[in-house]
């Protein structure tokens, strides 16, 4: 074969997911856990990549015990949140408490989404019916008699055809087998933008604040233990204005925002260093068609708004394993098999993307457009500080979410064992 232009011989399997991201690494393990062949593309050589929000929710901690993991988890490095606040002008703000929560691990968990993919990659191997393939691009889906019956991808050496029962698309907001499916998207607007940054952290550094907003400006600053991971929101479409006044001007108003980040946003030394998140809140009308399912972002971009991306689309990824371990095991599953994890999904998918277009819409759209400064407190957050109670109502909301997913799924190993 030469290299670029070969044509390997199809491959088989009995699923094939797309994309190695949080919702396809736990749908591939949870499945060859169960005892399901699996293959999961992943068209990078590794998982290096910034991925902004590295956020493990409690709710995916409580996934993590589930399957017997957790200490071996929080061995690896990482960061516990245990309340979110919020800076309003002067004013100090606990805007969620974990404290409460009915799980294992009641705080959000900060780990660069590269070693939580590593990890979970690692427990997959376990499985010999786990298959990762890194360097594999899908580029088409491959339909017969109205079927998605598998993928073309690109591979290192040439081309991979790679047939399944059950194709699923977990490959993000760009998703290529949403496109190529012809799934309709419903777009439900997102009016700002995000800019992301790393600014380098002392020991000296004030205790995490997330969000912090004054005169317009609102900037989140995530503890990263050497480094603070910043997100700095701005209205839809405004970057190139902001470029244009300079980037003295933005480090300006970063150190405005973060005064004790003053003189080290010079490490911010050109418009490189800063990633643009173009936000969008969307859906499909149906994620799924014979021989085809789609979760996670590709099934539904979310806001960066309260970290949940990441947590609905391990949800997601639990569900389907649930609902669709069984029928794969017997062959390819039904059309009918395949709505169930959208009707079981779509609630808490229309529950939070609307909590987020709201918020866009009452709070984050005029707090960015008003330039003068905020002399009282919005009343959610007077209630906040002057009712510790409410602050397990978001907490729950964000660290769990609408109808919280649980394993069901059996671990093939531990029945062979047994046997």
């Amino acid at each position: 074969m030469t290299a670029g232009n070969s044509i390997s011989q199809p491959v088989q399997t009995r699923c094939c997911i797309v994309g190695a991201g949080p919702a396809g690494m736990v749908l591939g393990f949870l499945l060859a856990r169960a005892g399901v062949e699996v293959s999961v593309l992943e068209k990078h050589k590794d998982f290096l990549r910034d991925f902004r929000g590295d956020t493990i929710h409690p709710s995916t901690l409580e996934l993590i015990y589930e399957l017997g993991i957790l200490d071996d988890f929080l061995r690896r490095p990482h960061q516990e949140l245990r309340e979110i606040g919020a800076r309003i002008e002067d004013s100090e703000v606990t805007v969620a408490d974990f404290s409460h929560l009915p799980t294992h691990c009641k705080f959000v968990g900060l780990m660069p989404q590269w070693d939580f993919l590593n990890f979970i990659a690692e427990k997959a191997k376990d499985y010999p019916q786990f298959h990762l393939r890194m360097e594999t691009e899908v580029t088409d889906l491959i339909v017969e008699n109205g079927r998605v019956v598998g993928v073309s991808a690109k591979i290192p050496s040439g081309t991979l055809e790679l047939r399944a029962d059950l194709t699923v698309g977990a490959d993000g907001r760009h998703s290529i087998v949403r496109e190529k499916a012809g799934f309709e998207v419903i777009d439900l607007g997102a009016p700002i933008d995000v800019l992301w940054m790393r600014v380098s952290r002392l020991p000296s550094d004030p205790p995490q604040t997330l969000g912090r907003f004054r005169a317009g400006k609102f900037l989140v600053t995530i503890d990263r233990s050497d480094y603070w991971q910043c997100a700095y929101v701005i209205a839809k479409g405004e970057f190139a204005a902001i470029q244009q006044k300079g980037l003295p001007a933005f480090r300006g108003d970063i150190e405005s925002l973060a005064p004790f980040l003053r003189g080290r946003t010079a490490e911010l030394k050109d418009w490189n260093d800063i990633k643009l998140l173009s936000v969008a809140v969307d859906r499909l009308r149906q994620w799924s068609r014979a021989g085809l399912l789609c979760i996670g972002d590709s099934a539904h971009a979310m806001s960066p708004i309260g970290g949940v991306g990441i947590n609905l689309a391990i949800q997601d990824a639990v569900a389907a394993a649930n609902i669709l371990w069984q029928p794969l095991l017997n062959g390819a599953p039904s059309e009918e098999e395949l709505r169930k994890v959208q009707k079981r999904r779509e609630f808490p998918t229309r529950m939070i993307q609307g909590f987020q277009v709201f918020a866009h819409k009452r709070f984050i759209g005029p707090a960015l457009s008003f330039k003068g400064r905020i002399e009282r407190l919005p009343l959610p957050m007077k209630l906040l500080q002057q009712f510790p109670v409410l602050r397990r109502i978001p907490a729950r909301f964000i660290g769990m979410g609408p109808r919280p997913e649980h394993v069901h799924t059996p671990d093939a190993n531990l029945q062979a064992a047994r046997e």
